[in-house]
């Protein structure tokens, strides 16, 4: 394996679409969500280790699930856990973490992604993420990994590129925010628009040079503790510094901004898994499109439900149709699939009562 080669793995996030399985304790990355027997998180290491040492993987995470992070990668040790005090969006993390592998290895070349997503093509991410790696050694170049739209979504941003670009790696125009449903369809009949997924590639130098340029404040914050990253000083200075950074995506912070931005168009199916519904469209389903996870169930007159309960539990369901049936410890959810983006609302609702 390739000893330059480094994963930033993203893991801080609430996924709170996912209440009540996912929850601010214990959000949903550290949960089967497929039934598979392995976490997101797992199944996500277990791919980046294919092509990266495992070694070099960083798990990006608040300091809340430090001890979550361990206990589902044993093989992780506790300095290769990155731990964010307080919650600032991705682009502080990625910087800070950048820093501690520059650090490190002044020549590694990353790949940051998220931890909650599903990929099942392996083989095919792997052999993309190799072509970006292999661009970023000799470009300096800020590159993403684009996803090929199968429909309309509103609810990703989109990665504007070059048409007349015959390379595989193309040169980006522009981001693009989620769209409403008629300019999603309109980026579709365009051709050349993909999914922003969220995972990204770059040299150490590529990024730290982008950080420095576009965001001078906050790179010369976490620089101030430049001597004492990847030593026992480090976790006092970030606790200290860390809040004062700007809450900034690294999407506005830097890739909006830079002019050296790429995208491989990815050959492999992709999930966000974002919602029930998300990973509704992932599970295997009955005749009745009804998808089924830790439940036994009797199922009359229904039709395009998600059902999930804990322990094998019986559930019985009649003359429900694109439903989300879960339950969890002292808390059953049945919510329209139509309006799972209120989820996030109603989980609001709910702690307060």
């Amino acid at each position: 394996m390739n000893s330059n080669y480094y994963a930033i793995l993203m893991a801080g996030g609430v996924g709170s679409r996912f209440w009540p399985v996912s929850t601010s304790d214990f959000p949903k990355q550290f949960h089967d969500m497929l039934g598979s027997g392995e976490t997101l998180i797992q199944k996500t290491f277990s791919r980046l280790s294919k092509l990266i040492p495992e070694e070099n993987i960083l798990i990006l995470t608040n300091e809340r699930y430090n001890h979550i992070v361990l206990e589902q990668l044993p093989q992780v040790k506790p300095e290769q856990v990155v731990l964010e005090p307080a919650m600032r969006n991705t682009a502080p993390c990625i910087l800070y973490a950048s820093l501690k592998i520059q650090k490190q290895n002044p020549k590694a070349v990353m790949v940051v992604a998220p931890s909650d997503h599903w990929i099942e093509d392996e083989h095919a991410f792997t052999q993309n993420l190799q072509q970006c790696f292999d661009f970023c050694e000799k470009e300096n170049a800020l590159m993403t990994l684009g996803i090929q739209p199968t429909f309309p979504n509103t609810g990703f941003g989109y990665i504007e590129y070059d048409k007349a670009d015959s390379n595989a790696v193309k040169k980006v125009n522009q981001f693009r925010e989620k769209p409403d449903y008629e300019t999603a369809k309109h980026f579709l009949e365009q051709g050349n628009f993909l999914w922003n997924g969220g995972i990204f590639i770059w040299s150490v130098q590529a990024i730290t040079a982008a950080f420095e340029h576009f965001q001078p404040a906050m790179n010369t914050l976490f620089l101030k503790g430049e001597s004492i990253y990847n030593t026992s000083g480090e976790a006092s200075f970030i606790q200290e510094n860390y809040p004062q950074a700007e809450n900034i995506s690294i999407d506005y912070a830097i890739l909006e901004k830079a002019s050296n931005v790429y995208v491989l168009p990815a050959t492999f199916d992709w999930n966000d898994l974002g919602t029930w519904g998300s990973l509704h469209e992932k599970l295997d389903k009955d005749d009745q499109n009804n998808a089924v996870v830790n439940a036994t169930v009797i199922l009359e007159n229904a039709s395009n439900n998600i059902i999930r309960a804990e322990g094998k539990k019986l559930v019985i369901v009649d003359g429900l149709d694109d439903f989300i049936i879960v339950d969890k410890d002292d808390v059953l959810l049945i919510y329209p699939k139509g309006k799972e983006q209120d989820i996030k609302r109603i989980t609001s609702i709910a702690q307060n009562l």
